[in-house]
């Protein structure tokens, strides 16, 4: 059977061969990281290297990361733990910043978005005039879906000057951007493992050191009583060794560009008529979400993994449901033409054969679907 084409690094990235022995030599150390024998401080010495290495991957201080069970426990820690009274968040935002919002109890105002998919500072600048009481401003760094870059500096500038705190999803962006937490302002930033080729169900939240984050797990006191409950040390220590490679990988981050450059412009000879969301704003290099009109994302999905290519259609999470993105929607698009929509994400791995691959088997669905 011939090997897949994976295409959907932003759901999550193949794990790194180093991260999996690291991950299996862990296993195989007894302790838990809060006891004081030997074996315990050996595992709690694992935690802690694993820390100094996520902080080291976004330009922070190791004592200022707290780990959690994956991106979604962190961002639902940051919009619940933090002690704000007023969420102001964008459109855009992934599912699980938005479900925290929803449930969270507190007043809930939305930043816009142009066409493009970026931020409208006026419309930031607006709502926080408004004098909400005590917010917090959560917009994502890169987006999921379109991969367009937001203007944090200058979401942080204006949120700091109407006294707001300031979160940042940084899920998608690490590895991909050079992100440095120090300079950036910004008060709370989230990321996850498995993203970057680490292993799955691990996290973390990276605060500024005056910034509050009240206990989000109760129990032994675990993460200096922010998030309690015994570490997973394995996944941990496989965190912390996919930070340090991906820190080295940036500077590859030109080889994925063009070969996604290569593949949007092969796609807009051929079609005239393909929309390629976001493309006049700042990107991922690895990103390009699509629409072909008229054929359902789903119909795409599964055309694409009868040919032996994987992709996914909008966000990972949220793909099973056979729904219009709720991005595409916040652009301007309609649900016609939003639930026609894929998304393509490249990794280091990609060759010039797998993006030609990719373009063959669009080619081929389009014939069939928009020739006549």
């Amino acid at each position: 059977m011939a090997e897949t084409i994976y295409l959907d690094y932003n759901a999550t990235a193949p794990i790194r061969e180093s991260v999996m022995e690291k991950v299996l030599s862990v296993m195989k150390i007894e302790g838990n990281p809060s006891s004081v024998h030997g074996p315990g401080r050996r595992a709690k010495a694992i935690v802690e290297e694993a820390r100094t290495q996520v902080a080291a991957l976004v330009n922070a201080r190791a004592r200022d990361v707290v780990f959690t069970s994956g991106g979604t426990e962190a961002n639902n820690a940051v919009l619940r733990a933090t002690g704000a009274k007023t969420l102001i968040i964008s459109e855009i935002e992934h599912d699980c910043v938005l479900a925290a919002a929803k449930t969270s109890g507190l007043e809930t105002k939305f930043i816009k978005v142009d066409a493009n998919g970026t931020v409208s500072i006026d419309h930031l600048k607006s709502l926080l005039a408004e004098g909400p009481e005590k917010p917090l401003v959560s917009v994502m760094m890169a987006n999921n879906e379109t991969g367009v870059i937001q203007p944090i500096q200058q979401i942080v500038e204006v949120s700091k000057e109407y006294g707001a705190s300031v979160h940042c999803d940084a899920v998608q962006a690490a590895g991909r951007l050079e992100i440095d937490f120090a300079s950036l302002g910004l008060d709370y930033l989230t990321l996850s493992s498995h993203k970057i080729g680490g292993p799955q169900g691990v996290g973390a939240v990276v605060l500024a050191p005056t910034a509050p984050l009240n206990a989000f797990i109760a129990g032994g006191g675990q993460e200096l009583g922010r998030r309690s409950g015994t570490e997973n040390v394995a996944g941990i220590s496989g965190f912390g060794v996919a930070a340090i490679e991906a820190l080295s990988d940036i500077h590859q981050k030109a080889k994925t560009k063009a070969l996604k450059d290569r593949l949007e412009a092969e796609l807009r000879e051929f079609a005239n008529d393909v929309i390629i969301v976001g493309d006049q704003a700042p990107r991922l290099g690895n990103t390009s979400c699509l629409i072909m009109p008229g054929v359902k994302g789903e119909t795409q999905v599964m055309h694409f993994d009868l040919n032996g290519i994987a992709i996914s259609s909008g966000s990972a999470c949220s793909s099973g449901k056979v729904k219009a993105s709720h991005v595409l929607k916040a652009l301007g698009f309609d649900d016609d033409i939003a639930s026609c929509s894929i998304r393509v994400s490249l990794g280091l791995n990609m060759s010039d054969s797998d993006i030609d691959a990719f373009i063959a088997a669009w080619k081929k669905l389009y014939d069939r679907t928009q020739k006549s």
